[in-house]
């Protein structure tokens, strides 16, 4: 999953990032003004979006009202240094998804930012289930048959966007751009790599579940009887 954080505090911003980064797996990008925010989300379809109300150039609540006029319905959840009524019932009118007042518990950030996550694709439980092979969005693990199957923190997350479309043909291209940040150097094969691997190690736990490389249009993980 990729996360923008739109945070004009850099030891804070840092700290956000740091902590889905490392709790969560996430790939992140950091912008510190509403502007540049909107660039990013005009280039990066992004699966979150952690926005702080009080950024330079342009303010956390236009920002979020041009994400929604322009129908960019990612999910939202702001930072707010005010927890008044009034204020709160106005950023959900305008479209976010949810919010946190500062200070706050960077694993409540985490867990609101899943759960946000979830809802945004439709998905209420926390597993992730193909035929035989479970993934457990909050342990972060991946079983098949009940067996504990070992994958890499690349590996996983590869597994966990492929589960969230079953059965559907995913590009490098879309792997690249929900795995990875603007600060990840790219390099052509590695994709390709890590898919081996995992493919690998799927096959070895069970020849129900197959993660397909389909020449030209990318990767599709399916059931066979």
């Amino acid at each position: 999953m990729r996360v923008l954080v739109v945070e004009d505090e850099p030891r804070l911003a840092d700290n956000i990032a740091s902590a889905m980064r490392e709790g969560a797996g996430y790939a992140v990008d950091l912008t510190l003004d509403g502007e540049e925010a909107l660039l990013f989300c005009e280039t990066v379809p992004y699966d979150l979006i952690v926005l702080d109300l009080m950024i330079p150039k342009l303010p956390g609540e236009e920002v979020l009202r041009r994400l929604r006029l322009r129908r960019d319905l990612t999910p939202v959840l702001v930072l707010t240094a005010v927890a008044e009524t009034r204020s709160t019932i106005d950023l959900l009118n305008i479209g976010a998804d949810d919010y946190m007042t500062k200070p706050f518990d960077l694993g409540e950030l985490i867990a609101r930012a899943r759960a946000l996550i979830r809802r945004g694709k439709g998905l209420k439980q926390t597993r992730l289930t193909l035929g035989a092979l479970t993934l457990d969005l909050i342990e972060q693990t991946v079983r098949m048959e009940g067996t504990v199957v070992d994958l890499s923190p690349t590996e996983y997350r590869i597994l966990e966007y492929l589960m969230h479309r079953p059965q559907a043909v995913v590009s490098k291209r879309e792997l690249l751009e929900h795995l990875y940040d603007f600060t990840w150097e790219h390099h052509s094969n590695v994709i390709e790599a890590h898919v081996s691997n995992l493919r690998r190690k799927l096959r070895l736990a069970s020849a129900v579940v197959l993660l397909e490389t389909l020449r030209g249009r990318g990767y599709r993980l399916a059931t066979f009887a």
